[in-house]
C-alpha cells in the first residue's frame, strides 16, 4: 500500500509547498495577493502585534520540533519513514498559509526609500535572495528536502542511503546559503512597516535559533567532517579573503 499511495501523497504536497511558497514570495513584497505582509484586514495595533506573534511563534515550533531527530524517532513509529519528510513538508506549508492568510498589518513606515533607482535595487535584490533560496535546494537535494526522493524509494522499494555531508556552490562560501537567502528577501524592502520589520526581526532571529539546532543535528551526524567544515566556512557572511588552514601550510 506504501508503494502505491507514497508517490501521490509526496507529490500533493510538494504541489501544496509550491503554491504557499510563490504565496509567500508575493506576501512578503506585497505582489497583488489578497493578502500580504502590508495587506490584510485592520485591528488595533496591540491586537494585530499580538496576532502576528502568535502566527509566528507557530510557525517557528512546528518547524522547529518536526525538524529535531528526537522527534523524528517518535514521528515514524505513526507516521511511515517513507512519508515522514513529506508530512513534514505538508504540515510547514499549512502553517505558512495560516500565517500569510491571518497575518495583521502594521502599516505605520518605519522607513521609506523614495528614489526610484533605489527602489528598484532593492526589490531587484529581494528578488536575488528568493533565488538563492530556491537555487540552494537544488545545490543540495531538492527532492530529499521536499521529500520527493524519500516517496519514490518507497514505490521502488529501495532502501534509503547513508546521509553525505554535500558542499556544493555557494555551500564553499556559507554554510547556509538558504538561509541567507530568506534574510536578504525579508530584509530587502523600500518601504519597511512595523509589521514587516517585526516579521523581518522574528523570522532572523529563529534563523540564528534554528542554524544553532541544526548544526547541532549535523555535529550528531557526521561528526569530526561537520566541525571541520563549520571552522573552514562562515555561518551567513562570506569572508572577503579566503583564511588558509594550518594543514595547507604544511
Amino acid at each position: 500500500m506504501i508503494r502505491l499511495v507514497a508517490p501521490l501523497y509526496g507529490a500533493l504536497c510538494y504541489g501544496l509547498f509550491l503554491v504557499t511558497f510563490l504565496y509567500a514570495v508575493a506576501f512578503t513584497a506585497n505582489l497583488g495577493v489578497p493578502r500580504s505582509i502590508d495587506v490584510g484586514p485592520a485591528a488595533p495595533p496591540l491586537t494585530a502585534l499580538a496576532i502576528d506573534v502568535a502566527l509566528l511563534g507557530l510557525f517557528a515550533v512546528q518547524h522547529s520540533v518536526m525538524a529535531r531527530r528526537g522527534f523524528k524517532r517518535w514521528w515514524t513509529r505513526v507516521v511511515p519513514k517513507a512519508l515522514e519528510r513529506s508530512t513534514y513538508v505538508l504540515c510547514a506549508s499549512l502553517v505558512l498559509a495560516a500565517l500569510c492568510w491571518n497575518w495583521h498589518p502594521l502599516p505605520a513606515a518605519v522607513w521609506t526609500v523614495q528614489a526610484p533607482a533605489a527602489r528598484m535595487i532593492l526589490d531587484v535584490v529581494a528578488a536575488l535572495g528568493w533565488l538563492t533560496v530556491l537555487g540552494s535546494t537544488f545545490l543540495i537535494s531538492h527532492g530529499e528536502l521536499f521529500g520527493l526522493s524519500q516517496v519514490l524509494r518507497a514505490a521502488r522499494d529501495r532502501a534509503e542511503p547513508a546521509p553525505v555531508l554535500r558542499t556544493p556552490g555557494l555551500y564553499k562560501l556559507v554554510r547556509h546559503p538558504l538561509y541567507l537567502g530568506f534574510v536578504i528577501a525579508f530584509w530587502s524592502t523600500p518601504t519597511m512597516t512595523q509589521g514587516h520589520l517585526l516579521f523581518a526581526i522574528a523570522t532572523t532571529g529563529y534563523i540564528l535559533l534554528g542554524i544553532l539546532l541544526e548544526e547541532r543535528d549535523l555535529v550528531a551526524t557526521f561528526g569530526e567532517r561537520y566541525r571541520r567544515y563549520r571552522r573552514d566556512v562562515p555561518m551567513l557572511l562570506p569572508r572577503l579573503r579566503r583564511r588558509v588552514r594550518r594543514d595547507e601550510l604544511a
